[in-house]
């Protein structure tokens, strides 16, 4: 068994030890995930790059950072058992498909998304 796994196994028994499934929809879930998500952002909200960079070593917000990303592990799990998927091979599953999105020589040091990539290499601008 893969840590995810024993770490979803240990999250739905903490969610059924308080009879909270019911309040467990996809809809709920989704909400959640976005609002841990934003909580998250927060962290970084109206700080330069330099500033997030010296934060880094600073043990109280990389607790606040652990905790929120955890936050969005836990509700991301959450969403993969309740619809009956494996998370990991989901991530594989796109990993795979965006290195065909994103082949290295059109992609490889480049931000633009692959719809750009595959117009400029139509256009022949690449």
């Amino acid at each position: 068994m893969s840590d995810l796994n024993t770490l979803r196994d240990l999250l739905v028994r903490f969610r059924d030890e308080r009879n909270w499934k019911q309040f467990h929809t996809l809809k709920n879930l989704i909400i959640s995930l976005n609002l841990e998500a934003a909580e998250l952002l927060e962290l970084t909200q109206w700080k330069s790059d330099a500033e997030l960079a010296a934060l880094q070593s600073d043990e109280g917000f990389r607790q606040q950072l652990r905790e929120e990303c955890a936050d969005v592990l836990h509700y991301l799990l959450l969403i993969a058992e309740d619809n009956g998927f494996d998370l990991i091979a989901a991530a594989q599953e796109k990993i795979r498909k965006n290195a065909q999105r994103y082949p290295v020589e059109q992609s490889y040091g480049s931000a633009k998304k692959y719809t750009e990539l595959k117009q400029r290499a139509r256009d022949g601008q690449d």
